[in-house]
């Protein structure tokens, strides 16, 4: 083929959740693998009425178009949610609705990022976070990270020496893809660290609801005092992702500018997914939603965590998440997951690698389970399929 293509088109890759999906479609397949939510708890009956309400009283309004910011109304609940929930001072010119929080990522690359530019990130982080700002040709540093989040000190001696970083992305609560959830301190620094270097960041929360145990924790946003980090959110896992509404959420004269690509993007989101939205949050109550949600991805965390307590070889660790979809884990040194993947693949059980969680390294020895998706029969069946596979290789490498 002789057409010429952006520079950006060399820097893109299938993203190996969608391609894994592809096969975890099949309905014999147990998948550990995207992050999905459990369709049963999608309000349908809910969402129908409110539809045929909306049409019958406003029809005419819900599909036509709206503001690029986004409903107001809708924008009004987030930003006082936010700032009951996470602390933060906003009002509704704060909020930019998004295509879910993924469209707030690729914004963000298309406000902040120049090719060339360095992105701070945990170790390891979202990959579809990786996909959307490396498609501006930036480069990525990853920072150390451990159970209560990014090293400080790692953090700013790479701050300290480095040209060029436009962006520092994080995702504090209930991490993706390892669960881990940041100390209250490491949320203070890293707001001070961002205001020393005048570096943004993006502050990435699409789990922070789903709070199984525990206490919650103020946004990094809470300590911003120079008005630099901005945060998304999503009603994907707290209500139902097929709408694709999400938000990004920081000072106003950068929202205006957000704004301003958007307007280049899509114009705007579905404002009839928006106002839907809006009438079941002013009908139902929400929180009682949530709570449902919880009570079963607590059952399922805590299946998936003695099921691998019970399966796994004693020598493989992973995380205890307090909430959000997803536990971490980590094979001895040089057992490579994809390869346990090829073989669980053969008896139906699907996960993801842990090397596309990584934008430099390759730590091919790690993997993901996700087990918001699958009943607790399902999880138990499949992790322990996982652990048998695991002994099986492990003992064929002996």
């Amino acid at each position: 083929m002789k057409l010429q293509f952006a520079k950006r088109m060399s820097y893109l890759k299938a993203s190996e959740i969608r391609e894994i999906l592809k096969v975890t479609a099949q309905e014999d397949v147990i998948s550990f693998a995207g992050g999905l939510p459990a369709p049963e708890l999608f309000p349908v009956d809910e969402i129908g009425e409110i539809n045929r309400i909306i049409l019958q009283e406003a029809g005419t309004k819900a599909l036509q178009y709206t503001t690029t910011e986004g409903y107001a109304p809708l924008r009004e609940w987030i930003a006082e949610r936010m700032n009951t929930r996470l602390g933060t001072l906003f009002d509704k010119d704060n909020i930019l609705i998004t295509h879910g929080s993924q469209q707030g990522l690729d914004l963000s690359g298309k406000v902040f990022l120049d090719e060339g530019d360095i992105v701070l990130c945990e170790s390891p982080t979202y990959l579809a976070a990786i996909s959307a700002f490396k498609s501006y040709g930036c480069r990525f540093i990853e920072i150390p990270t451990d159970e209560n989040g990014m090293v400080p000190d790692a953090l700013e001696n790479v701050l300290a020496k480095t040209q060029n970083i436009k962006l520092i992305y994080v995702i504090p609560t209930f991490q993706n893809p390892t669960g881990r959830t940041w100390s209250l301190e490491r949320r203070r620094k890293l707001a001070e660290l961002s205001s020393a270097y005048h570096v943004a960041v993006i502050e990435d929360n699409p789990y922070g609801e789903l709070r199984f145990e525990g206490t919650s924790l103020p946004s990094v946003k809470s300590f911003d005092v120079s008005g630099n980090i901005l945060c998304t959110g999503s009603f994907s896992k707290i209500f139902c992702p097929g709408f694709r509404i999400g938000w990004i959420a920081g000072d106003k004269d950068i929202i205006h500018k957000y704004v301003l690509v958007k307007q280049g993007t899509d114009l705007q989101c579905n404002t009839m997914a928006q106002m839907t939205i809006a009438e079941y949050l002013n009908r139902y109550d929400i929180d009682r939603h949530i709570g449902k949600i919880v009570e079963v991805y607590k059952k399922r965390r805590d299946t998936a965590i003695k099921s691998m307590e019970q399966y796994f070889p004693g020598n493989v660790t992973f995380t205890y998440p307090e909430g959000g979809l997803f536990t971490w884990v980590e094979l001895p040194e040089g057992i490579p997951a994809r390869k346990i993947l090829d073989k669980c693949l053969e008896r139906k059980i699907a996960f993801v690698p842990g090397s596309s969680f990584f934008p430099n390294e390759n730590k091919e020895n790690t993997f993901r389970v996700n087990y918001s998706n699958m009943p607790e029969d399902k999880i138990g069946k499949g992790l322990k399929i996982i652990g048998e596979v695991i002994k099986e290789y492990m003992k064929e490498s002996e």
